[in-house]
Parts: C-alpha cells; structure tokens; sequence
C-alpha cells in the first residue's frame, strides 16, 4: 500500500469533489426540482395538452440512459449548430434527467394530500395557486423528502459521467492522478470512499429536513 500517494492524492480528490461534483450536483438538482414541479403540475392538469407533453417528457427521460441524454446534449448539438460547453452541457442534462424522474415524486406527494386540505384553503378564501403554495406543497414536501434526497444522491455520484465530457470533478481528477501514478485499484478505492463520506453527509442531513418538516403534516 502506497500511504504516501494516498495521502498525497487526499486533498486534490476532495477539491475536485467540494468543488466540481457538490456545486455541479445542487445546481443541477436546483434546475431539475423547478423542471419537476412543472412537470408534475401539468401531468395533474386535466389540460389534456399540457398532461400529454408531460406524459411524452418523463417517458423519454426515463427510457433512455443519462449517458446517452449528456452525449446528445455536448456532442450532438453541434451538428445543428448548438455548442455549449462541457459544464452547461453537464447541468442541463443531469437537470432534465432529475426533472424526468422527480416529477412522477412530487406528482405522487401532492395528490397524497388529502383533498379536504384543497377544500380548507378555498373555504378561508385562498385562491389554488395560495392554496397549492401555502398549504399543499409544504406538507407534500414533507412526503417526496425521503425520495427526492434519495434522487439527489444518486445524482452526486451520476456526476462522475461528467468526466466523459471533460468536466472537471472529482472523478476526472481521480482519473488524471491514476494515470499519472499508474495506482488506478489504488486511487479508484479513495475517490469511491469519498464519494461514500459525501452520501454519509447527505443522508445524515436528510433525516434532519424529514424531522424538520415533520410539523407541515397534518394530522
């Protein structure tokens, strides 16, 4: 065992993580929850148009593979003269992808609500975009918490697929320091445990939001 690349390599990976793979994640799950409620809001539509769009969005999103939908986005749009950079390209794929696949959670965590919540907004005068706001969203939150984070985690570490587009994060440098060190087993088992340490984090953090909304729900 080579301590001393280890040790050497520790602070270059949890640069590249603290730096490309967390910012490159929020921001992506950022986009991809506003793209969600959309999406989710119009798949409730009765708006058949709407509800169909919908419908087609999440289909693809879903069916096809995040690799496939980041290639499309950095390689292929170049050919209809479309050029965006290796870290747009990144964010709005992984954001579309977490749109398609958080739609159906949120859609699932707002028709949990009972209707009588809808009924109670009205009956005190709120208009339904008041009501969905204030009453609705916040105890649906309380409900998608646990598979929306799980979502986010799962992106963290879907960002290593950056690297295939030059995006510099944590599993582009783990894969510089490999070749330059010729310890690939060595460094890839590090930069696994760190991205390891980073889902500890994030889960630990979720259970203190699940505790947190726990007062939005009604009883």
């Amino acid at each position: 065992m080579d301590w001393q690349l280890v040790a050497d390599s520790f602070w270059p990976l949890l640069l590249g993580g603290l730096t490309g793979t967390i910012p490159l994640a929020l921001a992506s799950f950022a986009l991809g929850l506003v793209i969600a409620l959309g999406m989710a809001l119009m798949r409730i539509s009765k708006n058949r148009v709407l509800n169909g769009i919908a419908r087609f969005y999440i289909s693809a999103i879903r069916g096809t593979p995040l690799l496939v939908q980041l290639f499309v986005i950095f390689y292929g749009m170049p050919s209809v003269g479309l050029t965006i950079d290796p870290w747009p390209s990144a964010i709005i794929a992984f954001s579309l992808n977490v749109g398609g696949y958080a739609a159906e959670v949120i859609r699932a965590a707002i028709l949990s609500v009972p209707k009588g919540q809808w009924e109670a907004g009205y009956t005190i005068g709120m208009s339904p975009g008041t009501t969905l706001r204030r009453l609705i969203l916040p105890q649906a939150a309380r409900v998608s918490v646990p598979p929306l984070s799980n979502t986010f985690i799962s992106l963290v570490k879907d960002t290593s697929l950056a690297s295939t587009i030059l995006v510099t994060e944590m599993f582009r440098v783990a894969q510089e320091i490999a070749a330059f060190s010729q310890k690939f087993l060595l460094i890839y088992i590090e930069a696994a445990l760190i991205y390891w340490i980073f889902c500890f984090v994030l889960s630990s953090a979720q259970n203190l939001v699940e505790k947190r909304l726990d007062r939005y729900v009604a009883n």
